[in-house]
């Protein structure tokens, strides 16, 4: 635990510079979607699982998915049991499972950069 909060400086740093990768990225993306003729998008929306993640946890999520450029959250889905998903609608993902995939990736570092003591 002590190791996890020496090293959080540095592993908040490492997220945030590979989540403005990421940023960068998917606007360019974008941008190309909207420079070159032609669709490129494949807009759907999915359902990612969260658990029991705190109310933190799902607010942080949900400003990061909605600040990378083709994506956007569109609410939080309460279940019965406590658990939440959170509903994502993504324009450059080939399928769903891909789409997930990221998403659970995103959730994955962010829990790892900027946590002490892992999933909240």
């Amino acid at each position: 635990m002590i190791l996890r909060a020496l090293t959080l400086p540095i592993r908040a740093v490492v997220f945030l510079l590979w989540f403005a990768g990421q940023v960068v990225l998917s606007s360019a993306a974008v941008l190309a979607d909207v420079l070159v003729s032609g669709r490129r998008s494949t807009p759907r929306v999915v359902r990612l699982d969260l658990a029991d993640a705190g109310d933190h946890h799902v607010t942080a999520l949900g400003v990061l998915v909605t600040l990378t450029p083709g994506t956007l959250v569109l609410g939080v889905v309460e279940q019965p049991g406590g658990t939440r998903s959170v509903l994502v609608h993504s324009m450059y993902h080939r399928d769903e499972t891909t789409a997930v995939a990221d998403l659970r990736d995103l959730d994955d570092r962010l829990v790892r950069g900027l946590t002490l003591g892992g999933r909240p």
